[in-house]
C-alpha cells in the first residue's frame, strides 16, 4: 500500500485481467521501488498466467503475457524451458479451463493454489509438432478475434444510425427495394407524439385458438439485445390466466429492475397460431393503424428510452418496476408517413441480420476450433512436419 510502489511504468496484471488471449496492456503500473522492494517478480512476454483467485468465471481462465510484466499472488506465472512452446501450452491449459475450476481447493471460496497446478498433466508432442499445432490453433483464434471485432463495429455502427434514423436527422429515400440511397427523399416534418398516442399498451388478450395452442415466452427466452431466442409451445388454458398475451409483431418490454435496464425485450413474431404469453414482467405495445410495428420495436431499444425508463421506475429497491404510465405519456419524434417508418425499420433489420450472420459465423469458428482442440490437443489426430523443420 505504500504509495510510492504505484503509479510507474511497469505493468501490473491482475486476476480480472487474465482473460482467454494475450494481455497488451493494464490498469494499473508499479514502479521499479514497488518491484524491488515487494515480492512482486518481473515475467518476460510469452510467459503464460493461470487466474488461481477470482469471483465467477475468471478462476482457471489462461492468458499469455505480450510484454514484460508483473503480476500478484492471485496469478500463476508459467515460464517454460526452451524445449517446449509457449503458445501450444497456452492452448491447451485454454481447452482445459473447465477441468481446472474443478481441481480447486474446497472452501469458502474455491481457489487454484501452485501445487495443484505443477500438477496438472500435459501430453507432450515433440516440439516441431508443438509449434505446427500452436500455429494452425492460433490461425482460428485469428478467425474469432477477427470476427468478434466485426461484430462490436456492426453494433456500434448501428447505435449510430439509430440515434441519426429515429430522430430524423438522417432521412432515407423513398425506394422500397433498391436500396437506402435511391428513389425520392422523404421530407415534411417529424412530429412529437406519446407511445401511447401510436400504440396499444398492454391490450387484451385474444380468443382462444381453435386447436388451442399458442407460443410461450418466458423471461429467460428474450436477451438482453433485445431478440427473441426461443419460444414453448403451451394450451391456452393452462396460460391464459395469470400471464402477460401478446400477438404476432407486438413488442415486449422488460418491466422490472434489472431486466429493463439491461435491454430485455423482443418483437415477437412466428407465435403458435399467432398467439403468445409470457411472463408477467412484461409490458406490451401494439402498433395502432398506419404505424410500422417494427418502427415501435427499434424505439424501445434506444437508450434515451432505456434510460428515461430507468429514471421513472417505481417501486422498493430490487422490485422496481418500469410503469404503463410511463410508456403511454413517453413522448418521441416520428415521421408522419408510414411509408418512411417502414423504410427506417428496414434498413435497421438489414443492420440486425448483418450483425447475426457475423455471430452464426462467430459460434461456427469456436464450435470448429473446439473439435480440432479435442483431436489436436489429444493426439488422436496428428499433424505433417517438413523434415527440415523437425531437423
Amino acid at each position: 500500500k505504500n504509495d510510492s510502489y504505484w503509479n510507474g511504468d511497469i505493468p501490473w496484471v491482475t486476476t480480472s485481467e487474465v482473460k482467454f488471449g494475450v494481455i497488451t496492456e493494464t490498469v494499473q503500473k508499479i514502479t521499479q521501488e514497488g518491484l524491488d522492494n515487494s515480492a512482486a517478480k518481473l515475467f518476460p512476454k510469452d510467459t503464460i498466467l493461470i487466474a488461481m483467485y477470482g469471483q465467477g468465471k475468471t478462476r482457471g481462465q489462461v492468458a499469455k503475457l505480450g510484454f514484460k510484466a508483473s503480476t500478484n499472488q492471485a496469478c500463476a506465472a508459467l515460464l517454460l524451458y526452451k524445449e517446449h512452446d509457449a503458445d501450444f501450452y497456452y492452448q491447451y491449459l485454454s481447452s482445459q479451463y473447465e477441468n481446472i475450476r474443478e481441481l480447486a481447493n474446497s472452501g469458502g471460496q474455491q481457489n487454484l493454489s501452485a501445487g495443484i497446478i505443477k500438477d496438472i498433466n500435459v501430453p507432450i508432442p515433440p516440439l516441431p509438432e508443438q509449434r505446427k499445432i500452436a500455429k494452425i490453433l492460433s490461425t482460428w483464434d485469428k478467425a474469432i478475434t477477427t470476427t468478434e471485432s466485426l461484430i462490436a463495429i456492426s453494433k456500434q455502427q448501428k447505435k449510430a444510425l439509430m440515434q441519426q434514423l429515429l430522430t430524423g436527422k438522417k432521412r432515407l429515400y423513398s425506394s422500397p427495394k433498391d436500396g437506402p440511397e435511391t428513389g425520392e427523399k422523404f421530407e415534411g416534418e417529424w412530429v412529437e407524439v406519446k407511445l401511447g398516442d401510436i400504440c396499444h399498451v398492454n391490450p387484451k388478450k385474444p380468443k382462444e385458438p381453435e386447436n388451442g395452442f399458442v407460443s410461450f415466452i418466458p423471461m429467460d427466452a428474450v436477451s438482453e439485445e433485445a431478440k427473441l431466442i426461443r419460444t414453448e409451445l403451451k394450451l391456452y388454458s393452462d396460460v391464459s390466466k395469470g400471464f402477460t398475451a401478446f400477438i404476432n409483431d407486438d413488442t415486449l418490454v422488460a418491466k422490472i429492475t434489472p431486466c429493463f435496464e439491461n435491454g430485455k425485450g423482443a418483437q415477437v413474431t412466428a407465435l403458435e397460431n399467432g398467439i403468445g404469453f409470457g411472463s408477467t414482467e412484461f409490458h406490451v405495445l401494439r402498433a395502432k393503424k398506419k404505424i410500422c410495428p417494427q418502427f415501435i420495436y427499434f424505439l424501445t431499444i434506444t437508450s434515451g428510452f432505456r434510460i428515461r425508463g430507468e429514471m421513472n421506475m417505481q417501486g422498493s429497491a430490487g422490485q422496481k418496476r418500469v410503469t404503463t404510465d410511463y410508456l403511454t405519456s413517453y413522448k418521441t419524434l416520428i415521421p408522419k408517413e408510414l411509408k418512411e417508418q417502414q423504410k427506417i425499420a428496414q434498413v435497421l433489420t438489414t443492420a440486425d441480420k448483418d450483425i447475426e450472420l457475423l455471430q452464426a459465423k462467430l459460434a461456427h469458428f469456436k464450435q470448429e476450433k473446439k473439435a480440432l482442440m479435442q483431436q489436436l490437443l489429444t493426439g488422436k489426430r496428428r499433424v505433417k512436419i517438413d523434415t527440415e523443420v523437425a531437423a
